[in-house]
């Protein structure tokens, strides 16, 4: 389901027996997984509610103020959400609740950012009571300028910073005051063979992209698009870039991430080679298309030292910055974003889950979630490969099992991550699934150094020098390797389109981000279904942090199968 449109009709009305919510005084809501309406009611939720936890039978949701304002940004409203939650909540929605909504939807708006004759913002409001409210507020003290009949006057240096503030203030702006255009740039999409018809992009990346532009107008050209690994972000990001045509930066998560932009760019434009350029810690090439990283970006010479890579964002006439992975955004670039809020801002991911709990800085720096299309969806038109999960048990052996007990919390989750037989359950795994390519991914470097050396496997981690890592992912795809240990630097922007088996022996405590990517590695298209196995020593914290990194996925349709899987 889309959430990048305010005309989203509310589900139907099941009968009463059928509805599958109960909706809660405090904000919560719970949605019953078994019954006819349960896929419905859960697009429908996702719109304007915060999953938070996912056991097997009963899930239970949050109506938040981010989530809300997330919802009014996009043009929901609050009529279409209390509407159905009436028609899906088995008992009559409280009182308090509907106000709640009510209320949040009212805060998105009620404060507007609209650019003066003399170049300069006003920070405008048609209520006097919520203009005093925010002039006496003193986390807005050092930015509000002076005071108007509507408003307050802002320096545009402060506009993303006000926007910062007012999200914590509980008054998220509208922001009306448009983009600077940018240097142009001459891109058209390539013929895709040799009918000369030019590279298409699926039907949900077109309105993707048509969410985001919005028609050109003020309120769109900044937000973010989230879909599956697989799903094609990168062509989004492309279709973009065509729709607007000007000078672009394009940030991501690695110098193999640039290189694959870099070929998509190639492959599919018809920009010449010269104008696209690399901007890493091998290469600082400024071209009309750049290609950076977020850790050249965020690079300085010692702790206390300037980002002298920053002024890339800040400079060089762009008129849009793509930003992938945005959920991985690091504080640095967040600094240098608020003070570029004049160029078009598009984020792609492929869930906005923050373990830092800053996705309120996402909101209000890149902008709302303009596109979310449900991976089920994707998966039943055929545009991401089936993909079945299961959370595979293993006992701890007793010696392990008094460390375990005897340790402090931290290091009882790396006890039970490293559980040696864990090693003999993905040689298991491997042998169950001969023709299967696949990728044993993990946090702990021994560990992984253990299972490559006992298997017989290539080892792939961060330390990995960026050609060796090109020459393995090179043989992976050509099928002269069948098996590749990852570390988490397999989490992002790697394309290995054959991956059809991942084996995961252990994670970042409860990173539900990290869930999404690792599943994500093997979602694109195939004849057969993929597999994700999870491995989690029973009776341990593992367990509790396993069923937290579930989350995101529960909640875009996906089930976890439990098994025993314990030998002797």
């Amino acid at each position: 389901m889309s959430t990048s449109t305010a005309s989203a009709e509310s589900p139907p009305a099941p009968g009463p027996a059928d509805r599958p919510l109960v909706v809660q005084s405090d904000g919560t809501i719970l949605l019953e997984v078994a019954g006819p309406a349960y896929e419905s009611a859960r697009d429908f939720l996702a719109g304007f509610a915060q999953l938070e936890k996912s056991p097997e039978y009963i899930h239970t949701y949050r109506l938040t103020p981010l989530s809300v304002w997330n919802a009014a940004a996009v043009g929901l409203d609050y009529d279409h959400v209390a509407h159905g939650l009436s028609a899906l909540s088995r008992y009559p929605v409280p009182t308090l609740v509907l106000d709640f909504v009510r209320e949040q939807f009212g805060r998105y708006g009620r404060t507007r950012l609209l650019p003066t004759a003399d170049g300069r913002l006003l920070l405008a409001s048609d209520e006097p009571h919520v203009l005093a409210e925010v002039g006496a507020d003193e986390r807005l003290a050092a930015l509000l300028g002076l005071r108007q009949a509507t408003g307050f006057l802002i320096d545009p240096v402060h506009r993303g910073a006000l926007k910062q503030a007012m999200v914590r203030v509980g008054y998220p702006v509208d922001d009306l005051c448009g983009y600077v255009e940018g240097a142009p740039l001459d891109l058209e999409l390539r013929p895709a063979d040799g009918s000369g018809a030019p590279f298409g992009l699926r039907p949900y990346q077109v309105a993707a992209v048509d969410a985001f532009h919005a028609g050109g107008g003020p309120r769109g050209g900044a937000g973010v698009v989230v879909l599956p690994c697989g799903a094609g972000k990168t062509v989004v990001g492309i279709g973009a870039m065509a729709r607007l045509r000007s000078r672009t930066l394009v940030l991501t998560t690695s110098t193999v991430a640039v290189h694959q932009w870099m070929d998509e760019l190639r492959d599919k434009t018809r920009l010449d080679p010269d104008d696209i350029g690399e901007y890493t810690g091998a290469c600082k090439d400024l071209k009309p298309v750049t290609v950076a990283t977020y850790q050249m970006l965020t690079h300085r010479a010692s702790r206390e030292g300037d980002f002298p890579h920053l002024a890339l964002v800040r400079d060089s006439g762009w008129g849009l910055i793509i930003y992938d992975e945005v959920h991985m955004l690091p504080a640095p670039v967040f600094r240098a974003t608020a003070e570029i809020q004049a160029r078009r801002r598009l984020g792609l991911t492929a869930t906005l889950v923050r373990e830092d709990g800053r996705e309120d800085d996402v909101f209000a720096l890149i902008g709302p979630k303009r596109f979310d299309l449900a991976w089920k969806v994707l998966e039943g038109q055929g545009f991401i490969a089936e993909a079945l999960c299961a959370e595979l048990r293993v006992e701890l052996a007793e010696e392990r099992r008094v460390a375990y007990a005897l340790a402090n919390r931290r290091d009882k989750f790396r006890l039970a991550a490293e559980n040696p037989a864990k090693v003999r359950l993905v040689e298991d795994l491997l042998a169950a699934h001969p023709d299967e390519p696949a990728l044993v991914i993990g946090q702990y470097l021994d560990q992984l150094a253990v299972i490559a050396r006992d298997l017989g496997l290539p080892l792939l981690t961060g330390q990995t020098p960026t050609a060796e890592r090109e020459r393995l992912y090179g043989s992976f795809r050509r099928g002269e390797l069948r098996a590749l240990v990852v570390s988490k630097v397999a989490n992002f922007a790697i394309d290995l389109p054959d991956a059809s088996l991942a084996i995961q022996v252990s994670g970042t405590f409860g990173s539900r981000q990290e869930e999404a990517q690792r599943l994500g590695r093997i979602l694109r298209p195939k004849a057969r279904a993929s597999r994700f196995y999870t491995l989690v020593s029973r009776d341990t914290v593992e367990q509790e942090f396993a069923r937290r990194r579930q989350l995101f996925l529960v909640e875009q349709g996906y089930r976890y199968r439990i098994v025993n899987a314990s030998r002797a």
